[in-house]
C-alpha cells in the first residue's frame, strides 16, 4: 500500500489534534499503509522561524514529504485559520511539494464558528502546493475528543463514525481500491 506522512501542526505536546491524528494513523496502518508521524513542534524553532531549509531536521522533514504518497495534515484552528506552526513548516517546503500526492486535511477547534477553516484557509494552500487530490476534510470539536487519564482517546460516536468514513475515503484514494472490510 501507500506511505502516509501524518503531520501534526499543533504546538502543544498534549494536543487533542496530535492524539486524534495518532488515532487515525492506527486505522490507516491496519489498512496496510505505512504511516510516518511528524509533529512539527519537534522541529527546531530557530530553523522554522529563520526559514533555514538547510538545517538537517528541516531537510529531513522535507524529504519525508517528498517520499510520501499521501499526507494527512492536522491542525488546531486559531483565529479562524490553521496554526502558525503549520504555516511556518509549509512555507519551508518547495512550492510544489505536494505534487502528485493525496491529502487529507483535518482540523480541531472549540467552536463550530471555525468549521470552514479547512476550506477557506488550509485547502487553498494545499492546492497551491500542487496536491493531486485533496479529499474531503473534517473539523472536529474539541469537546468530541476526550483523553482519559491513562492516555487513551475516546471520540464522540457521531464524530468517530464520520472520521472513520473520511479516513477510509482517503485510504481508498491512496490505494485505488475499495476497502474489503471496515476496520475498528
Amino acid at each position: 500500500m501507500a506511505t502516509v506522512l501524518s503531520i501534526s501542526g499543533s504546538p502543544s505536546a498534549t494536543s487533542r489534534t496530535g492524539r486524534l491524528l495518532r488515532h487515525l494513523d492506527e486505522r490507516l496502518s491496519r489498512q496496510g499503509h505505512q504511516v510516518v508521524p511528524l509533529d512539527v513542534r519537534r522541529l527546531p524553532a530557530e530553523a522554522l522561524l529563520g526559514a533555514d531549509v538547510r538545517h538537517p531536521a528541516i531537510a529531513a522533514a522535507a524529504e519525508l514529504v517528498d517520499r510520501a504518497d499521501g499526507v494527512v495534515i492536522g491542525t488546531p484552528v486559531y483565529k479562524a485559520a490553521y496554526s502558525g506552526l503549520l504555516k511556518s513548516f509549509l512555507d519551508l517546503l518547495p512550492q510544489y511539494a505536494l505534487t502528485g500526492k493525496t491529502v487529507l486535511p483535518l482540523a480541531t477547534g472549540g467552536t463550530t464558528a471555525h468549521v470552514l477553516a479547512i476550506d477557506y484557509a488550509l485547502r487553498p494552500v494545499l492546492s497551491s502546493m500542487g496536491a493531486a487530490h485533496i479529499v474531503q476534510g473534517w473539523f472536529t470539536l474539541d469537546k468530541d475528543i476526550v483523553v482519559r487519564e491513562d492516555g487513551t482517546l475516546t471520540v464522540a460516536p457521531g464524530t468517530a463514525e464520520a472520521l472513520a468514513q473520511i479516513t477510509d475515503q482517503f485510504s481508498v484514494a491512496l490505494g485505488g481500491r475499495t476497502l474489503l472490510a471496515a476496520t475498528g
